[in-house]
């Protein structure tokens, strides 16, 4: 759920429902339970007392580890690159020797003590409306800074590093999320990225844990999934929308992603809907 600092996230779950979401760049920090996420075949887990970072939307399943009793509470920070990007003046280390280092695009980790100080201080703004305008940047900068200098510091540099090879495999997926439901041509994606085609392959999958057409296919039943709660009954237009020629395909694929056939999932999702916001961090 947003709040009125900018850029700051809080969650609040007391179930363990799988979930499939589209990440975006982002710090998640658990405060209280837990999150299993799959990637691809990378399996993460975070904790309370550790940390999430993930660095360009990427399509996640997941899952809390959350009772009605004792649910997860997590805060999430939205990561900004022009913010990482000025931070790197700072840091002699992030020089144009990194540019072509493909870095995975999300880790956990364990946050120390100055991390979770920071973290502290930032969600108390929420109690001085009057101070976040000022302090809420300055602590943002504070945050970034600690995750910059830590184990995954080379990661996030990423974000703010215009040769990055995170930079040319996300103009990559900002196509296929616009375009998911197109015929793709690896070339053609490559040729956008600024790569050759094997070196797109090979930063493309370093990054997402993917290959494109993996990547692409889990958006398609990710944005079907999402459709065919509002049109019920209509499994093939829904299948046909999203990219699908063949209306078996299409059955066959996302009853292996979710477990069930379309119209009896969408089903389901309708029944076990609510009308509140259900929006949190990863």
């Amino acid at each position: 759920m947003r709040t009125p600092v900018d850029g700051l996230l809080v969650s609040e779950v007391d179930n363990s429902e799988p979930e499939y979401t589209l990440t975006a760049p982002l710090l998640v920090v658990m405060a209280q339970g837990g999150k299993r996420l799959l990637l691809g075949d990378q399996v993460l887990e975070y904790r309370a007392g550790q940390y999430l970072v993930v660095t360009t939307d990427l399509p996640v399943t997941g899952h809390f580890i959350a009772t009605p009793e004792v649910p997860s509470l997590a805060l999430g920070l939205v990561l900004r690159p022009a913010v990482i990007a000025s931070l790197l003046l700072e840091i002699p280390a992030a020089d144009g020797s990194r540019a072509t280092v493909p870095e995975r695009a999300i880790a956990t980790g364990q946050a120390d003590l100055d991390l979770l100080d920071a973290v502290a201080r930032l969600l108390r703004l929420l109690d001085r409306p009057a101070d976040a305008p000022v302090l809420a940047p300055l602590i943002e900068r504070e945050i970034l800074w600690r995750l910059l200098t830590g184990p995954h510091g080379a990661m996030l540099r990423q974000i703010g590093l215009a040769g990055s090879a995170l930079t040319h495999v996300n103009r990559a997926i900002q196509w296929i999320r616009g375009n998911y439901a197109e015929p793709m041509r690896i070339e053609d994606l490559a040729r956008l990225a600024g790569l050759s085609t094997s070196a797109f392959h090979r930063h493309f999958r370093a990054v997402t844990n993917m290959t494109p057409l993996q990547f692409q296919k889990r958006l398609r039943l990710q944005e079907a999934r999402e459709l065919l709660v509002a049109r019920a009954g209509d499994v093939t237009g829904v299948g046909h929308l999203v990219g699908y020629d063949s209306p078996s395909q299409f059955n066959r694929e996302y009853r292996r992603l979710f477990g069930a056939p379309p119209g009896q999932d969408a089903t389901r999702l309708r029944a076990d809907a609510t009308p509140h916001d259900s929006q949190h961090p990863s």
